[in-house]
């Protein structure tokens, strides 16, 4: 007789009720609905407009490396020597001036990269480094 009572406690342990279990997820699965789409990822940028007053006015140069590495500024091809000399010198009198850094997409980057040290060692700390945009339609 305690055997069968002993048995029939165990089978009632055996059986557990899942209907908390079910709600609880079925809540916590609502809770997870609602609050996802309110998420929001990423850095909350706001990037800088352009318009006709946001133009680089008569105060940029512009700097240009051909295909060859010629050196071009202001259309005019220079020696590295001479772009640094004149870079100086314009650095002394126009200190708020502008450069604009274009180079051929085929040059290596060790070349432009040597450029634009250069050109911090000669003063200039506003380098604008001129790229064009990729087209989308292809």
């Amino acid at each position: 007789m305690a055997r069968s009572k002993r048995r029939s406690q165990l089978d009632a342990i055996d059986e557990i009720n899942m209907t908390p279990l079910i709600d609880l997820t079925f809540l916590l699965l609502i809770i997870f609905m609602i609050t996802a789409p309110l998420m929001e990822y990423g850095i909350d940028v706001s990037p800088p407009e352009m318009n006709a007053d946001n133009l680089p006015d008569k105060n940029t140069k512009s700097v240009n490396i051909d295909k060859t590495g010629k050196i071009i500024f202001n259309d005019q091809p220079v020696s590295k020597d001479d772009l640094l000399k004149i870079l100086q010198a314009l650095k002394e009198s126009s200190p708020k001036t502008m450069l604009l850094l274009r180079a051929d997409g085929e040059r290596p980057y060790k070349d432009i990269i040597e450029l634009m040290r250069a050109i911090k060692n000669s003063g200039f700390s506003n380098v604008s480094l001129v790229t064009s945009a990729e087209d989308s339609s292809s």
